[in-house]
């Protein structure tokens, strides 16, 4: 799986960074409640990282994650303390596209890139509460192209894990 996204992957995130972005506007208990169900299937899916043989993954998250911390201070730098940990996962490849990178191609939301077993690749994108699953060739092609360029202009993985402790360092609770 190749992912880039703009915010914290749902992958990557902690319970309360997950709890927090899935809450939004939520007014009753029954909206509390589906909250909760959503962060525990977000975090059940997150121990796909951790099977036997484990898939290889690779992430680009855009640097503008890093500057919309959640509204608990501690529980921010418990999710930057984990995208380091987690950065060290031999069959995860995480990597920062810097703000300086400039416009790309990838702007307008998340692209997620999956394998299937006979080698063909699908695409799912996503943006402002939409998705939509791309398996015509000639757009994944395109698509695959586009997370080959912006690849290209992110840090490497030990620069991007440089990068995220020196910005927990900045921004310690």
């Amino acid at each position: 799986m190749h992912l880039f996204t703009l915010g914290i992957p749902g992958l990557l995130q902690t319970d309360d960074v997950a709890r927090e972005s899935l809450s939004g506007a939520q007014e009753t208990t029954a909206e509390a409640e589906l909250v909760e169900e959503q962060v525990i299937a977000r975090l059940g899916r997150q121990q796909l990282l951790h099977r036997v043989p484990a898939p290889s993954v690779r992430i680009i998250m855009d640097e503008y994650a890093l500057h919309r911390p959640v509204s608990d201070a501690k529980a921010w730098e418990k999710q930057l303390c984990h995208l380091i940990e987690i950065a060290e996962t031999p069959s995860l490849t995480l990597q920062v596209l810097p703000l300086s990178a400039g416009a790309h191609a990838l702007m307008t939301g998340a692209l997620s890139l999956l394998w299937q077993d006979d080698g063909g690749c699908v695409a799912f994108t996503e943006g402002n509460n939409c998705g939509e699953l791309i398996e015509d060739p000639a757009s994944v092609t395109r698509l695959r192209l586009s997370y080959d360029h912006v690849r290209d202009l992110a840090l490497s993985p030990p620069d991007s894990i440089a990068f995220i402790t020196g910005f927990l360092k900045e921004n310690r609770a």
